[in-house]
């Protein structure tokens, strides 16, 4: 239990937009020919579809040494906050916003896509964000989505969906 303002420096500190022949799949080598002519490196949105990996992989990764920085600056930051609101007002403060958090997330996890991303107001007002733009309030694009074979989400109706979102598929 420490006051830590920083992260640790455990984190990769340089980074390459082109990987090596061993560490990357036939898929990921087949993304990477599909390049834009002017910058190999990049995904070319025009030429091939708006996401580089095929829809059944979803998880995420990412390759910049600062993006895992931030996250672990803001996992350290939110640590300090609550390890100081738990030597001011005890136990009982931490554990009650953590709670409060908790139903938030979880009444916007079950919202249909077709009603559009979910208002993150009171996440932000909970996690005292609320005074800051972030580009996720900026851009609210729904070409991440990967729902329908355009990628862009639309075509998906709002049964199928809410039949995922409770696995009535997978009997």
């Amino acid at each position: 239990m420490s006051l830590r303002l920083a992260p640790s420096s455990s984190l990769p500190t340089s980074t390459s937009n082109t990987t090596t022949a061993s560490r990357i799949s036939a898929q990921s080598k087949d993304a990477l020919d599909r390049g834009a002519p002017s910058a190999p490196g990049l995904h070319d949105t025009l030429r091939s579809s708006l996401s580089t990996v095929s829809p059944s992989s979803t998880q995420v990764s990412s390759s910049h040494p600062l993006e895992a920085r931030l996250k672990a600056w803001t996992a350290t930051q939110e640590s300090t906050r609550q390890n100081i609101l738990r030597r001011t007002f005890g136990i009982a403060e931490p554990l009650r916003r953590g709670m409060e958090l908790k139903l938030v997330r979880d009444a916007d996890s079950f919202r249909p896509t077709a009603l559009g991303e979910p208002g993150r107001v009171h996440e932000d007002i909970l996690c005292g964000r609320d005074a800051e733009i972030s580009w996720e309030d900026v851009y609210n694009g729904q070409d991440g989505l990967r729902l329908s074979s355009g990628g862009d989400g639309q075509g998906v109706g709002w049964m199928e969906e809410m039949e995922r979102k409770v696995g009535m598929g997978k009997w």
